[in-house]
């Protein structure tokens, strides 16, 4: 073969390769586009309910669970509870955290999970809401109740959180917890963050 058809044919085999190497790094580069958003579902639960659909929500689309604790816990017997959280609650009361997220920085979207006392949220969870920097994070609420449902909590965690984005919660009976993983599925399913969405 003559000297210049071998340099045609290595020429061209070089435009071929180099050709395939783009398209080869085109088809990759596409598939790591879609990265998931870092997801923390932050809950309270003083008596276990509202572990229950932090727990369902996990099911549905991963995420770190941090569960929120007092240094010092709260009283077993019921009434104490009640009248601790009164109290606590009417002084504004912020009580000090067992544990803090690591790299709270890294998540995007944030679930802040309690039982709804005295109308609004527990003070551990004020104490969380107060500690970190939400500006520019998404947060979803979800909260377990007796009957009356979100009360004023909602527009408490908004006071804490100006500069976060709040979509819509989702509040449960307490009674209702082992069932609820049907409706918690609903939920995250309109807000596009169900089963399979990230």
């Amino acid at each position: 073969m003559p000297p210049e058809s071998r340099k045609i044919i290595g020429e061209g085999m070089k435009i071929l390769l180099t050709a395939l190497l783009i398209v080869m790094t085109g088809f990759y580069g596409n598939a790591q586009v879609k990265n998931p958003p870092g997801i923390l579902i932050a809950y309270f639960s003083c008596s276990g309910n509202t572990r229950v659909i932090a727990r369902d929500i996990q099911k549905e689309c991963g995420g770190t669970m941090f569960e929120i604790q007092p240094v010092k816990p709260y009283p077993a017997e019921y009434r104490a509870v009640v009248e601790q959280a009164r109290q606590e609650i009417e002084a504004g009361y912020k009580p000090e955290l067992k544990t803090k997220v690591e790299n709270f920085d890294s998540y995007d979207i944030i679930f802040i999970g309690s039982p709804n006392w005295w109308g609004t949220v527990p003070p551990p969870v004020a104490t969380f809401l107060s500690s970190y920097d939400f500006k520019g994070k998404t947060i979803l609420q979800f909260i377990t109740h007796g009957g009356s449902s979100f009360g004023r909590s909602s527009e408490d965690i908004r006071k804490l959180c100006p500069d976060s984005k709040i979509l819509k919660g989702y509040s449960c009976r307490g009674s209702m917890v082992g069932t609820a993983a049907g409706e918690v599925h609903k939920w995250l399913t309109a807000l596009n963050l169900g089963s399979g969405s990230y």
